[in-house]
């Protein structure tokens, strides 16, 4: 698995005593730093790696991963960091980790969506960090940490993270935060500061079209051949669109039986017509007899991912998906995930709408919105109402409270509407914890409740948090596609400069009553097919996950029969099991959990944690050199 990490010395001893042997990434390629620091790669190779040497100045930028930027681009925000300007460098092109150091002091961070995600722990006096929190974990013999995954299987509205991570004792700097280091001093994370000010969709749109368009058209220039997502919806086709009108561009389209009545094929074809140099192929998943939860009896042969990856349960559906773009030699595919996350906005953003001083327009939001689910208008405006006179940590105490204590947890799996507008809340697979499970969950909510602030704003909060799963998500998806069929995967609307943009303009702006996406829309007329911008619908599939339950049972069951959750004593793995065999059989059950807890299984039982896979000693001389 690709990873960066790096080691700081903000001690007085400095780091380069000789004969002093230390670790470093095995396969790891060190990347020539000044000061008390070093700085490894492992898996990246050239246009992966852009440097801003000092070239005799106080400060140097490095970045890995894919940052966009001109040379030029990269050199002048160096030269910003020169001034001491660090976070010009957050605003380049791309998605990323980002190294810079301005005289001693080193700053560390990732992208705004986690993506390239930054993790340290504290070894006396040297902080060791990387994008990795399995290699931290190896390094320093750490384990998983129970209770956050349990928090992330059952409990919405809560960041099970925060600044910590899946493993104890290894802390998370949050995406949009740096990792400062400083002689002396001990680690702190700091804000890297970001757009100020909100913007109208007017104001963001041809901002909006300038970032997408560099996204796609500099990922094109570097690729050789080039694939896309062409699902039919407006992300993935707007993207497809984008990189058609660059050149030549492998288009895919995946449909199964489910899906043929949906409009998403239809729509696919629509624009495919419209884009000359695009080659359409469809991928009929029905003919393949491909599933959900294909391909998982053997552990042992599963890619390796640093947290638990949804794209597991899906992977012989994207291995038939991809299969024409690794055919084609594709040395690049470009999807449209995160395009939820930057161009529409929550359902709770009606309650930072009111709390903004749009109440008439706000009140107007609630009414839609009731009618949309088919729900009273008056539960909606109650529920909204409690959520806004109720401070956040008081409402994740609560939640604690809730989950620690001996009432039965019974949540419904059809949760009603207006419950969308709650801070947070258990989910139905909160009744598959035993007392100790929930005990183990009740501390992490605590802890957040300790921290939490009470500025959040509900719609922002769970904007946040929906961003950072999807970057993380997406993240594991890169790792697996890399490593089972050496094709990346590039997901321009978690750049930063686009999230940066998108999150500008208010929620309430970007989700519209009767309209979709109306920022993509103002961005992008004129640069992709009008037939998509005039698209009102999105498909939203389950069909197929009822018949991959049914048709992969034996191999589920074994999963979860060897739980390490259960054999913890946190979860019932006899209820949860029974929630699968439900599912198997068509009836309602709560799919999204069965699915996280099957590959969050998974993840613990191929979690390979002995040092040496990750690490080896560097020779005595090198260390001294």
């Amino acid at each position: 698995m690709r990873f960066t990490a790096g080691v700081f010395d903000f001690g007085s001893d400095g780091l380069l005593d000789a004969g002093f042997s230390r670790p470093r990434p095995r396969d790891g390629e060190e990347i020539p730093v000044d000061g008390p620091s070093q700085v490894w790669t492992v898996g990246y190779g050239g246009l992966d790696i852009r440097i801003g040497p000092a070239l005799g100045g106080s400060a140097d930028v490095i970045c890995v991963g894919s940052c966009l930027a001109t040379t030029r681009e990269v050199t002048e925000a160096r030269d910003a960091a020169e001034r001491g300007q660090w976070d010009r460098t957050a605003r380049l092109a791309g998605s990323f980790v980002a190294v810079v150091r301005h005289g001693a002091t080193v700053r560390v961070f990732g992208d705004r969506a986690g993506t390239h995600p930054v993790y340290w722990v504290l070894d006396g006096e040297l902080v060791w960090w990387s994008t990795s929190a399995t290699a931290l974990a190896a390094l320093h013999g750490r384990t998983p940490e129970y209770g956050r995954l349990l928090t992330a299987l059952t409990v919405r509205g809560v960041d099970h993270l925060g600044d910590s991570s899946l493993f104890q004792g290894v802390h998370r700097v949050p995406p949009g935060s740096a990792l400062e280091l400083a002689p002396g001093l001990p680690p702190r994370t700091v804000p890297v500061p970001g757009r100020r000010g909100e913007l109208t969709v007017a104001d963001a749109a041809p901002l909006l079209r300038e970032a997408l368009t560099t996204a796609v058209a500099r990922r094109a220039l570097s690729a050789i051949r080039l694939s896309a997502d062409l699902s039919g919806g407006v992300d993935s086709s707007s993207l497809t669109a984008l990189a058609a009108a660059r050149g030549p561009v492998l288009g895919i389209t995946y449909t199964d039986p489910h899906m043929a009545d949906s409009d998403d094929p239809l729509f696919a074809a629509r624009v495919a017509a419209e884009l000359p140099h695009l080659t359409h192929h469809v991928v009929h998943g029905g003919q393949q007899q491909v599933r959900h939860f294909d391909h998982l009896g053997d552990p042992e042969a599963l890619p390796v991912t640093d947290s638990p990856s949804l794209s597991l349960g899906v992977l012989g559906l994207k291995a038939a998906h991809l299969a024409p773009a690794v055919s084609a030699g594709s040395r690049l595919h470009l999807t449209g995930r995160g395009g939820d996350d930057v161009l529409d906005g929550m359902a709770p953003m009606v309650i930072d709408q009111y709390r903004a001083g749009h109440r008439r327009a706000a009140a107007g939001r609630a009414w839609a919105f009731a009618r949309s689910r088919r729900t009273a208008p008056h539960r909606v405006l109650i529920r909204a109402a409690r959520t806004a006179a109720e401070p956040y940590p008081t409402a994740v105490a609560a939640l604690a409270d809730l989950m620690g204590g001996t009432s039965a947890l019974a949540p419904s799996r059809r949760r009603a509407p207006e419950d969308l507008l709650a801070w947070c809340s258990p989910l139905a697979s909160a009744a598959w914890l035993t007392p100790a499970g929930r005990t183990s969950t009740a501390s992490v909510l605590a802890g957040q409740a300790a921290v939490a602030a009470s500025s959040e704003r509900p719609g922002l909060l769970r904007e946040r948090i929906s961003l950072e799963r999807m970057g993380e998500e997406h993240a594991t998806y890169d790792q697996i596609s890399r490593q089972m069929w050496a094709l990346p995967i590039h997901a321009p609307f978690l750049d930063n400069t686009v999230v940066d943009v998108c999150h500008a303009v208010p929620g309430w702006e970007r989700s519209m009553a009767g309209d979709y996406k109306p920022l993509a829309r103002a961005a992008l007329t004129g640069a992709v097919p009008d037939v998509l911008l005039l698209r009102r619908t999105k498909t939203h599939h389950t069909g197929g996950v009822h018949d991959g339950l049914r048709f992969n049972l034996p191999v589920l069951q074994r999963i979860i029969a060897k739980s390490q959750l259960g054999g913890a004593g946190l979860i019932d793995a006899t209820r949860a099991s029974a929630e699968l065999e439900s599912g198997a059989r068509g009836e309602p059950a709560f799919l999204y959990a069965v699915h996280l807890l099957v590959v969050t299984e998974l993840w613990l039982s191929t979690l390979h944690l002995e040092r040496g896979k990750w690490w080896e000693l560097a020779p005595v001389k090198e260390a001294a050199a």
